[in-house]
């Protein structure tokens, strides 16, 4: 990470003004072809490249009719079998929700899991991986607090336990090595969000891996710690994307079926600059008037170095 690191200013710039002119990004017209035919946006990765897609799946047992998990999850299963991720962040689900997604994903796939309050209890940022084409080396969890390594421990003005999961993966087909950082940032404190983004440009600091960096932020490019991580060497790969695959959506639909750029977009895959993305794009697939999360899921196809 040191020469990442050091090329933060430049970066930073490139990713502000990426943000303002990302808007008004012209559409690829793969997006608009899979989806009139019930395709997948991205779909399975060919030869070296890496499927990310991260998930905000709202948590079960919360909402009544027509959004309980039971009804939502026909559609985040038809998601996950069109677009095949190599890896999945996801974030707010509880074990029992967590485990029907490991069901659907498929007997290829592992995961690495543990409740913010400990064991199963609370919401996680569990994530899901294909064993086909990645090992795991190592990976710990950290609690958005002075205290990262206490399990449940908050604070920074959030008066809800925040967490973040990360994993060292190999590819088995290259051997290449990447960080993948799944985090769940607060809802309400400021405080918590900036020093939370601070927290994981410390993680990252000293790997000496490409790194991912993802989840639910709850914040829009337009805030503090957007530019926080611009500025500690991260770039946007829905800005970076050589194809753009969809428009950029608001990732937040607030159950709306109908995807809009005008609602926040506070899901984001980052990356360090070394690398590629190939293609990126944010899945608005419902059905019947039924989304399958309060958020759209955010997907990005990348190569390593």
């Amino acid at each position: 990470m040191a020469n990442v690191l050091s090329r933060r200013n430049v970066l930073g710039a490139g990713l502000a003004a990426g943000a303002t002119a990302v808007a008004s990004g012209a559409l690829s017209g793969t997006a608009q072809a899979q989806e009139a035919h019930g395709g997948p946006l991205i779909g399975g990765p060919r030869g070296d490249q890496l499927h990310l897609l991260t998930f905000n799946l709202r948590y079960e047992g919360g909402d009544a009719s027509p959004h309980t998990w039971g009804e939502r999850r026909p559609l985040v299963k038809t998601i996950l079998k069109r677009e095949k991720p190599t890896v999945l962040l996801t974030q707010e689900g509880v074990f029992g929700q967590l485990q029907d997604v490991l069901e659907d994903l498929g007997s290829e796939y592992d995961w690495v899991h543990l409740g913010r309050l400990g064991g199963s209890r609370s919401e996680a940022t569990a994530i899901y991986w294909n064993t086909k084409r990645l090992k795991v080396v190592e990976y710990d969890h950290q609690w958005l607090s002075d205290t990262p390594l206490l399990i449940g421990s908050k604070g920074w003005g959030n008066n809800v336990v925040r967490m973040l999961t990360w994993i060292r993966f190999q590819d088995k087909r290259t051997g290449k090595e990447f960080y993948a950082v799944d985090n769940h940032f607060d809802h309400q404190s400021e405080e918590s969000r900036q020093r939370g983004a601070q927290m994981n440009l410390d993680l990252i600091a000293p790997w000496d891996a490409p790194v991912i960096v993802a989840g639910d932020f709850n914040n829009t490019p337009d805030t503090p710690i957007y530019q926080i991580f611009a500025d500690g060497g991260l770039v946007d790969t829905l800005v970076e994307a050589e194809d753009r695959v969809t428009p950029v959506y608001g990732s937040w639909n607030g159950w709306n079926p109908v995807p809009t750029e005008a609602e926040r977009r506070i899901d984001w895959i980052l990356a360090t600059p070394d690398v590629r993305t190939v293609k990126a794009g944010v899945n608005t697939y419902a059905k019947d008037g039924l989304t399958p999360s309060d958020h759209w899921a955010v997907q990005a196809l990348v190569e390593l170095p």
